[in-house]
């Protein structure tokens, strides 16, 4: 370890030097208030910027003790204190001038959701805040005076006034630990009350736009129906009254245009932590729940769909199937039965981005194509069947086909924004309009036992598998890219660096041709629960710019990589 007095020399030695003569000043500083950890020196001033951290005392950043009483209320302090320190480096972003990237000051751009990111760990001794700079240069050579400005002037401000409590406002603190711990337990609550999900009063759902995750301004507030409302007495704020929505098929109907959607997108972001003011803040959903859609080119691999497809003209075996090619029914297929190997109890599914043979088959349909010549079970036929003997329940968008109220244990009506509980009325028109009843084969458990077969990546000629992300869609691991815009779940490019980290740490020291899939992702979930991502992570240091995926996005990501 060096002394900043040290780090101010070095930087007067390598001025005016060739740009590599910055990797010199690789190594830890201590400073009066924290530690500096420079870990990664960019090759010029055009490259990725520095990696660099610092590290504060939590006995001297003096946060109080009820910030870290559980996981939940240390992530949202990290959360926070990711935004404090981004609000304040912004301000003295690129005010060091020089060519390319110099002068950059960057960290992690939060989203609505509170996740779990590299950018700020805090652990029992002390509080890691991870970042990135643009090292300054005119040209290829070396400004050390603008580095020095960055690192002697900019830093110690941004530092002082995000990661120590008393410069922060004690009340926003007490505000942003408090709104964790309401939202956890009402989390705690759902399978006590028998709920898949619960959404406040006043709630604001709509969003700003298809790129804006920011509540629409003049949105017209969530109001439960009288039938479903229920009331959960918070530890912080106290009672809070709004619609639970049961186990079960629950059915969300209503014109276009009229909300059905936007609801069943505030509940599938329901399983993160919203940070106030994002309109979100109760809208809680069961943490395993699996947003699904079909897929069409899909990768499959050993998935056993025999549940929903058999008996296929050219006798391929439904019970260990794969494709290259997946047709929208055999991906929405291998989708659910995928989601209920992670551990789904709640399928999240619209109609509007379904496989139409796959969700329904009409009686017309069934008079002119007999059952034995019709290979797919629908889901219409299975829901039932899923929530009775597998415990997974459905909220379904349902537009068009009537059959599904059929099978439905509370249907919802969207009219204009406003919710209304039609399912006795839909129960009395199923009597005038009965469904034609439907024969489907028994219902049996699929197979989870996949073996994750990859050719061996160590040996003769061996090289590092490179990882390269395209934002939050897609990530290239060697010659492979893993499509992954139909995870409709991800919340930020972050996880799905995540995830391309993980894959690489499996792929690396985990799949062997013998492990199934559940025990190579058990493995890793027991790395991660003991040393977080850094424990993934193939560089030397943790860098700044990964979030925790759920265990439901680990397995969709497998699921895709075809090697």
């Amino acid at each position: 370890m060096f002394t900043s007095t040290q780090l101010r020399q070095q930087l007067s030695s390598i001025n005016r030097k060739s740009y590599p003569a910055y990797k010199s000043l690789k190594g830890v500083y201590r400073f009066p208030d924290y530690l500096l950890s420079i870990d990664h020196v960019q090759g010029d001033p055009f490259a990725s910027p520095s990696h660099l951290s610092v590290s504060v005392s939590r006995k001297k950043a003096g946060f109080p003790d009820f910030c870290f009483r559980s996981p939940v209320t240390r992530i949202a302090l990290q959360d926070l204190l990711t935004r404090k320190f981004e609000e304040q480096i912004s301000v003295y972003s690129f005010r060091a001038k020089g060519s390319g990237k110099s002068g950059l000051i960057s960290i992690t751009r939060c989203g609505q959701e509170v996740l779990e990111r590299t950018a700020c760990e805090i652990t029992d001794d002390d509080i890691f805040l991870r970042f990135t700079v643009g090292f300054p240069a005119n040209g290829r050579t070396i400004n050390a005076p603008e580095l020095e400005k960055i690192l002697f002037d900019f830093l110690p401000l941004c530092v002082s006034k995000s990661l120590y409590y008393k410069n922060l406002s004690a009340k926003t603190v007490e505000d942003t630990i408090f709104l964790a711990e309401d939202q956890e337990y009402i989390r705690q609550e759902l399978p006590k009350r028998s709920l898949a999900a619960f959404v406040a009063d006043h709630s604001i759902l709509p969003r700003q736009s298809g790129v804006s995750q920011k509540p629409m301004k003049g949105s017209i507030p969530f109001l439960a129906p009288e039938s479903l409302r229920v009331e959960i007495d918070l530890p912080h704020k106290g009672r809070i009254r709004g619609m639970g929505i049961p186990k079960g098929i629950t059915l969300i109907a209503g014109g276009g245009y009229h909300g059905k959607s936007t609801l069943l997108n505030a509940l599938e972001r329901g399983v993160y932590n919203h940070i106030a003011g994002d309109g979100r803040e109760y809208v809680i959903t069961d943490s395993t729940a699996l947003k699904l859609r079909s897929e069409d080119g899909r990768f499959i691999k050993d998935v056993d769909i025999s549940l929903f497809i058999n008996d296929l003209p050219n006798k391929k075996d439904t019970h260990c199937f794969s494709t290259l090619d997946a047709s929208g029914s055999t991906s929405q297929a291998a989708g659910i039965v995928e989601g209920m190997e992670a551990g789904t109890r709640l399928l999240l599914l619209d109609e509007d981005t379904s496989a139409t043979n796959f969700m329904v088959r009409d009686a017309f349909m069934q008079e002119v194509i007999s059952r034995e010549k019709e290979p797919i079970t629908p889901f219409l036929e299975r829901a039932r069947d899923l929530y009775e003997k597998a415990g997974i329940s459905t909220i379904l968008v349902a537009g068009s086909s009537g059959a599904f109220f059929h099978i439905a244990d509370t249907v919802i009506q969207m009219d204009c924004y406003r919710v209304l509980d039609i399912t006795q009325k839909v129960k009395d028109l199923c009597r005038k309009y009965p469904l034609s009843s439907g024969h489907a084969p028994a219902f049996v458990m699929p197979g989870f036992n996949r073996i994750m077969t990859a050719p061996p990546v160590k040996g003769d000629g061996y090289k590092d598998l490179k990882l390269k992300v395209h934002g939050k869609d897609s990530f290239s691991l060697g010659k492979e890219t893993i499509d992954l815009r139909y995870i409709e779940q991800i919340a930020d490019s972050e996880q799905t660096a995540a995830l391309g980290q993980l894959l690489k740490y499996a792929r690396e020291h985990l799949i062997d041709n013998k492990k199934n899939l559940s025990k190579v992702i058990e493995l890793l979930e027991k790395k991660l629960e003991k040393e977080g991502l850094s424990g993934i992570c193939s560089s030397s240091y943790t860098p700044c710019g990964l979030a925790m995926p759920r265990r439901q996005e680990i397995y969709s990501c497998f699921n895709r990589y075809r090697r």
